[in-house]
């Protein structure tokens, strides 16, 4: 399905629509600035209307699909609410004024949207492209989504049903569900857009550079690793956390932790830190509720072939299992509750992760206040943008996405001489 003009239109309709975008978008950005508030209040009403179940329909199974729990995407539309957006427009665009404002004799200041911005979004969680759409609108620009392969709708159903809260919004938001394989087509998108906004992995950022014109800006939003770093210290609650949210989210996110690294050269310690931590995983599989068959069978052959290779400890029950291994190396884990454990003493913290700075985003530091004193630092140079407890993908208002804000991004400070 095609959004344009605030009306779904079927996908033969594509073609028209890309044609009509080079009258639309110049007659859009020659009226009035787009109104924050009323864009405010009408997400509010949606996040409302999701809370309240509207969506359920689309939005249960799509849960089930992405192996996320309902609560999770409740978090995701509760990112819809007046207080939230408004706490996003107060941090991240923090003492820039969106009127003219004298900082010299005569020079005025004023902070502006870029214009055009190209959405091309990952697939992960089907609201996440809705709302980065809703970051473009707070910006105040106009924003063309190119929904990812095997979209179910969601995002597609959100966009329209916020236009029918708010109308004077349909103008700024196009949805075109393209191929990634149609490259013309998406070149042709991309003209229009003063930035190209990718969500993905290196393949899909290399992607959108091809589409990218020089003139245009490209802004990434990378697929991320995250990861626990534990010490001896850490106590049984925190561990249940970590555990808990391994489990609820299946690991699919960039903020899930793929692996665990444990604060010691001994091997003795960390196999005894592997069986603790296998037990709590243990007991919390069985308080959520086991993953999906198709979700355990792709587990259990990636253990099984892990097994083969005969080079790694192997902890594995019930679906879940803990792998402990002798390299440092930072990796993806197998997905699905299947968790890596490696040894990482402090002093090599710098060394081993440095060279992912571009892929780190999260870590679960499990340990006493006195050793986070010294390793919050080690982990931020490395290139940690996150540092939280084990409930790793709980997004509260207000944080950065990878450590840069969404809104300053989509913006630009104009300078005017009077």
């Amino acid at each position: 399905m095609i959004l344009s003009q605030g009306h779904l239109l079927p996908d033969s309709e594509q073609e028209k629509v890309i044609v009509s975008l080079e009258k639309e978008i110049p007659l859009t950005l020659m009226k009035e600035p787009l109104d924050r508030e009323k864009l405010i209040a009408a997400c509010d009403r949606l996040s409302r209307r999701a809370k309240n179940g509207e969506f359920d329909a689309i939005a249960k199974p799509l849960s089930e699909m992405a192996h996320l729990s309902y609560e999770a995407y409740l978090e995701y539309a509760s990112m819809f609410s007046e207080e939230g957006l408004h706490k996003k427009l107060a941090l991240e665009l923090a003492g820039l004024p969106f009127q003219e404002e004298q900082v010299g004799p005569h020079l005025f200041r004023r902070l502006a949207p870029l214009g055009v911005l190209m959405h091309i979004a990952a697939g992960n969680v089907d609201v996440l492209p809705a709302y980065s759409v809703i970051e473009g609108l707070l910006a105040g620009n106009i924003n063309i989504l190119k929904l990812p392969t095997g979209d179910k709708g969601l995002s597609v159903k959100l966009l329209s049903e916020l236009i029918k809260e708010e109308p004077s919004l349909a103008p700024y938001v196009y949805v075109f569900d393209v191929p990634s394989y149609e490259i013309e087509t998406l070149k042709r998108l991309a003209h229009f857009a003063d930035a190209v906004v990718v969500w993905g992995g290196d393949a899909a950022v290399k992607g959108a550079r091809s589409l990218a014109e020089p003139n245009c800006r490209l802004i990434e939003w990378g697929h991320k690793l995250s990861f626990a770093y534990v010490t001896s210290s850490a106590k049984d609650e925190e561990l249940h956390l970590l555990a808990r949210d391994i489990c609820v989210s299946n690991q699919i996110l960039c903020s899930s932790c793929q692996g665990l690294y444990f604060d010691d050269e001994d091997e003795t310690a960390t196999e005894r830190f592997a069986k603790r931590f296998f037990a709590i995983l243990l007991e919390e599989n069985k308080a959520v509720g086991k993953a999906s068959l198709g979700m355990r069978a792709k587990g259990a052959l990636s253990v099984y072939n892990e097994r083969l290779e005969g080079k790694s400890e192997i902890y594995a029950q019930d679906g879940v299992s803990l792998i402990l291994y002798p390299d440092e190396e930072l990796r993806l884990s197998f997905l699905f509750r299947n968790v890596w454990l490696k040894k990482l003493p402090s002093a090599r913290i710098i060394p081993v992760l440095k060279p992912y700075r571009g892929y780190l985003q999260s870590c679960a530091l499990l340990a006493s206040p006195e050793e986070k004193k010294s390793l919050v630092p080690l982990l931020i140079q490395a290139g940690v943008n996150r540092i939280v407890d084990g409930n790793l993908s709980l997004m509260e208002e207000g944080e950065s996405h990878d450590g840069r804000y969404p809104l300053r991004e989509y913006t630009k400070i104009v300078d005017i001489r009077k």
